[in-house]
C-alpha cells in the first residue's frame, strides 16, 4: 500500500501535516509492506529535508499512491481522479462555499473519507485539532485581554515554537484581579484549561466564582448545566439536556455580570439555547470585555461572534449597542478572538498530537480489513455516489438545498 502525503495548497496557507518524519517512520516499522511518499512542500511545517533525513522519499509521485493524506480542503483542479482521500471537506454541514468541491470529487470518483467524521463504535472522533484549537484559543484570548486594556502585548501564537513556549510567555504577564470564564470540557476546553493551569492561575468553584471578590486573577470552568436551567425549574441532570434542549433556558447572565475574559471552548448543539443574546450584551451589568471564541459560531450563541477572525487580523470589536463591528479599542467595545483555524498557529504540535491519533486509530484499518469499521463510517463517497450514511447531502450536491 502506497500513502502519500500531499502538499497544503489552500490559501492563506497551511503549514500542519497528517503524519510527521517521526510518525511516518512508526507506520513503516509496524506495517513494512507500507510506502510513504512525500509531495514537496515548501511550507510544511516539517521541511523535505527532515523527511529525508528520516528516510522517507520527497517526490512527486501522488499519482502513483493509493491513499492521499491531507488537512485542509484540495483545491478541485489539484484533485486526482479514482483516488482515496482524507482531509477536512468541511461539507458535511452542507457548507455552501464547499458545494463545487464535493461535486468534484463525486465527478472525479474520488473516495473521500472526512476527519472529522473517523469515528470510533460509539460515535466519537478519534482524530481531531480540537486540544490545539483550545490551546492557541486561550492564548491568543490573553493576548486580547492585554491589546484591549492597553497591559501588555505579546507576541502572536504562531511567532513561538511550541506550546511551552506559549506557557512562559502567559506566565510573565501582569494581570490585575480579573475573574476569567471557561466553558468546556471537551478537547477543546481541556486544551484552554492546560493554558490557564499552566499559568498557574486560581481555580474556584461556581459560587465563589459568582460571590466572591479576590485579589488576584481567578477563572472557573463550567458544565453545561452551570449555564442552562430547565424553564420549569426542574432538576433532571445531563441527559435530559441532551435529549429536551427546547426545554431549557440560557442561566449565562449571572456569570457576564461579574467575568472580564471569557473562553468559550463548548460545543454547541442545534436547539439549544444561546449563551447570550444581542440583548443580553446591550444591558448595563454585562461585564465581559474580551471574548475568545475558539468554537466560532458565527451569529449564534456567543453574540458578540459576528464573523470569523483571521490569524493575521485576529482581533475585531463588537459594538453592543449598534449590533455591529468597531475598533475593539475604543470604549464599550467587546474585542473578539474568533479564528476559526487556530490550530494552524500552532502547526508542530498539532501535526505530531494529530499524527499520532491517526496512526493509532486509523493506520491499523489500512492493513486489517477495517476490522473497526472506521474507514466504513468516515467514507463520504464511493463509485461516484455519496455512501448510505451521506445520502442526506444529495440535495446539497444537487444545489437545493
Amino acid at each position: 500500500m502506497r500513502i502519500g502525503i500531499i502538499r497544503e495548497r489552500k490559501n492563506p496557507p497551511d503549514r500542519r501535516v497528517v503524519l510527521s518524519p517521526q510518525a511516518c517512520q512508526k507506520v513503516l516499522k509496524a506495517y513494512p509492506e507500507a510506502e510513504i511518499i512525500v509531495e514537496p512542500s515548501p511550507i510544511r511545517v516539517f521541511t523535505d529535508e527532515e523527511y529525508r533525513i528520516a528516510g522517507i522519499p520527497v517526490e512527486d509521485r501522488m499519482e502513483e499512491c493509493d491513499i492521499l493524506l491531507g488537512v485542509k480542503e484540495v483545491p478541485i483542479p489539484a484533485l486526482i481522479p479514482h483516488k482515496k482521500y482524507f482531509f477536512f471537506s468541511h461539507t458535511i454541514k452542507k457548507q455552501p462555499y464547499n458545494r463545487d468541491l464535493l461535486q468534484a470529487i463525486l465527478n472525479k470518483d474520488i473516495e473521500m473519507y472526512d476527519h472529522e467524521v473517523i469515528t470510533d463504535e460509539r460515535n466519537s472522533r478519534l482524530v481531531a485539532f480540537g486540544r490545539y484549537a483550545g490551546i492557541v484559543g486561550a492564548y491568543n484570548g490573553f493576548r486580547a485581554f492585554g491589546l484591549k486594556h492597553e497591559l501588555y502585548d505579546i507576541p502572536k501564537a504562531e511567532a513561538l515554537k511550541d506550546q511551552k513556549a506559549l506557557i512562559e510567555v502567559l506566565r510573565d504577564i501582569s494581570l490585575p484581579n480579573v475573574k476569567i470564564l471557561l466553558t468546556g470540557k471537551g478537547r477543546v476546553g481541556g486544551g484552554a484549561m492546560e493554558m490557564l493551569t499552566g499559568m498557574e492561575l486560581r481555580q474556584v468553584n461556581v459560587e465563589e466564582f459568582l460571590n466572591e471578590t479576590f485579589d488576584e486573577p481567578v477563572f472557573c470552568q463550567l458544565e453545561v448545566l452551570d449555564y442552562n436551567k430547565r424553564k420549569d425549574g426542574k432538576h433532571l441532570g445531563m441527559s435530559d439536556f441532551i435529549d429536551n434542549p427546547g426545554e431549557y433556558e440560557s442561566d449565562f447572565m449571572r456569570f457576564a455580570r461579574v467575568s472580564d475574559l471569557f473562553i468559550a471552548g463548548h460545543f454547541y448543539a442545534e436547539e439549544a439555547p444561546y449563551l447570550f443574546t444581542r440583548t443580553d450584551a446591550k444591558r448595563r451589568d454585562f461585564r465581559i470585555s474580551v471574548v475568545a471564541d475558539i468554537s466560532c459560531d458565527i451569529d449564534g450563541p456567543v453574540a458578540s461572534t459576528i464573523r470569523p477572525s483571521t490569524i493575521a487580523e485576529p482581533i475585531y470589536g463588537y459594538d453592543p449597542k449598534l449590533e455591529s463591528e468597531i475598533d475593539f479599542r475604543k470604549p464599550g467595545a467587546i474585542a473578539v478572538m474568533a479564528v476559526d483555524n487556530l490550530p494552524a498557529e500552532l502547526p508542530r504540535d498539532a501535526s505530531e498530537g494529530f499524527g499520532a491519533a491517526f496512526v493509532e486509530h486509523v493506520i491499523p484499518s489500512f492493513f486489517n480489513d477495517d476490522a473497526r469499521g472506521i474507514l466504513d463510517r468516515a467514507r463520504m463517497t464511493k463509485d461516484g455516489q455519496l455512501t448510505e450514511r451521506f445520502a442526506y447531502l444529495q440535495g446539497y450536491v444537487d444545489g437545493l438545498e
